[in-house]
């Protein structure tokens, strides 16, 4: 069973109705590679992919974070994540003394 099929788990972005979202995050991120190997112009690149994931994960904590009004554990759950991952990824990209306001 997959995480989307358990009762109560939300959809992935690609299964929600066409309705709900203005532009997928697939979407976006087919947008901007196609930019990118643009802006590059032929040259030759290397690590793309932890470029990509660095560019990702720290917003994407941040926001968790600040939806989970700075709760890490919340937030760590709503990522599918150990605290401790969590945690570790804060301070990865200094964002482990990142104070949400109230």
């Amino acid at each position: 069973m997959t995480v989307s099929e358990k009762k109560g788990a939300p959809a992935p972005v690609a299964q929600l109705p066409e309705a709900s979202v203005v532009c997928t995050l697939r979407a976006s991120v087919e947008r901007v590679m196609d930019s990118y190997f643009a802006q590059v112009d032929g040259h030759d690149v290397t690590n793309v992919y932890a470029m990509v994931i660095a560019e990702v994960e720290a917003p994407l904590l941040e926001r968790v974070l600040r939806h989970a009004n700075g709760n890490k554990t919340k937030a760590s759950t709503v990522l599918g994540m150990s605290r401790g991952t969590f945690r570790n990824k804060l301070k990865q990209y200094n964002l482990s003394q990142l104070v949400i306001p109230e």
